[in-house]
This record gives structure tokens, sequence and C-alpha cells, in this order.
């Protein structure tokens, strides 16, 4: 069934970290979001027709809301319009949108969930919701501006590597992994592209099932402009092409289902 635009209402909103902005919008959304899933924003600039795609952080179905943890990429951009936006303010939205990550598949499992740069705020809400044997979670960041860190901790093991050291492990994510000798069983992970490409590839060394969501510019959001298209093994039934959409076939796929 096709997503319709709603107004949903700003609850609140704060800066957590350089250029990260943290907001609460009320929202007929939160009632079947999913870990994983995404929803298009949309600004009040008639120049700027497409919406901007933004994971879902955290989902409170009780009372309506979802939390969205985004960057601001610059002066003049949609997400930096989203800034400066207040309780009370109104924000057209669609979604949620996309398939959200696998977890039910995690239940009595050692689990790795990764998270790297903006690709960090989707695994909150999985590993709120995942039920595991042992959930480790893995947080790479730019330096010391852990965001998020504590709620993480409330949820799970917690690792943290740094590109300059600052804090936790010197490096990336799989860095922490062996510098701490962790094991698991099945991954979650979120970020950017060659973290996620490292982490196929660790998977594939380790024989471990993996599940990667795919950071990439959205257009319509619905699978419909082909706009945001990765390689995959087999031909796609839309396009008869070896693409998926991400926007609708993702953002998330077992990582041998795609070529990055």
């Amino acid at each position: 069934m096709a997503k319709k635009k709603e107004n949903a209402t700003v609850i609140s909103q704060e800066r957590i970290a350089e250029d990260i902005y943290s907001m609460w919008i009320r929202t007929e959304a939160a009632s079947e979001a999913k870990p994983g899933q995404f929803i298009s924003m949309y600004t009040k600039d008639a120049g700027k027709l497409l919406p901007r795609p933004i994971s879902v952080c955290e989902i409170d179905r009780e009372n309506g809301r979802l939390r969205v943890v985004y960057r601001v990429t610059g002066k003049g951009t949609g997400t930096e319009e989203f800034s400066r936006m207040k309780e009370g303010d109104v924000i057209p939205v669609i979604g949620p949108l996309g398939n959200g990550f696998p977890y039910e598949k995690a239940e009595g499992r050692k689990v790795f969930l990764i998270g790297g740069g903006i690709g960090v705020p989707p695994i909150l809400e999985l590993a709120k919701a995942m039920n595991c044997e042992k959930k480790q979670i893995i947080i790479g960041y730019r330096d010391k501006e852990t965001f998020l860190k504590q709620e993480f901790e409330k949820n799970g093991e917690v690792y943290i590597s740094t590109e300059d050291g600052s804090a936790g492990t010197r490096g990336n994510v799989l860095d922490a992994v062996r510098e701490n000798d962790l094991e698991a069983d099945i991954i979650y992970a979120c970020g950017p592209t060659p973290m996620l490409r490292a982490i196929k590839n660790y998977a594939g060394e380790k024989g471990i099932e993996c599940y990667i969501s795919l950071e990439e510019r959205m257009a319509c959001g619905i699978g419909a402009c082909l706009a945001c298209v990765c390689r995959s093994k087999e031909i796609d039934g839309h396009s008869h092409v070896h693409n998926k959409r991400i926007c609708k076939d993702g953002p998330v796929f077992l990582s041998t289902e795609v070529e990055i």
C-alpha cells in the first residue's frame, strides 16, 4: 500500500554533537515503523522538490512518536532547514519506508550490532528491539563526540572506535572487534560504504550471516525512479538487470545479495 504524505509535529529538537541533531516528531508512521526503516522528510523550500530520507533512530509506538538523528550537510540544505525547527513546528513526512533489519533471526545467538558515522542512529532501535544470547554493540566515530553512547549502554555491551583514538580503540569498528577478541554468529551493520564493504568481507571470511543497511541518496523513496540502485547477484524483477533498489528492496540487504 502506498504511503501518504502527512504533517508531522516537532516535539523536541537538540544538537547532540557537531552538526548532529536529534528530533522527536509526532507521526502516524510510528505505529508501523520497524528498526532499519526510514522516513522521507520534506522541506518548505519550493526549489527542493525531493524529500530527504532519514533513518529511524527510536520508535515510541505508545505515544505515536519517532526519533530521527541526522547530520546537517551544509548551509542551504534540507537538513540545515530541519535543524532550525522548534517544538510545535510542522514538517511533511512520508513513511515508514523500506525494509528493515530481520532482527528476529538473532534470537538465541551472539550478535554484532555495528554502526559507523551517521549510520549509528538506526542501530539504537535495533538494539532495543533485539532478543539475543549476547548483544555486542560496536560503534565507530570520528572523534570523542560519541553521540548516543549512553543510550546504547542501556541495551548491550558497547565497544567504541574512533579515527583519532580519542575514545576507545584507535581505528575502525573491525579494529575494535579484533582488539577485544569479539565473536558473533550474526552481524547487523549500518554506515558508510567502505565500512560495510570491510564488514561484508569479514563476514564472508568468517562464514557469518550478515545484514547491511546501505546509505544512499534517494529520490522517490518508493522504488519508481531507479535513482538509488546497487549491483545485485540476482536479476531484479522490476528493472530486469542486476540491480537492487535501495529504497524499495532495501535499505537492508543480506550482504551476499549485493555488491558494494
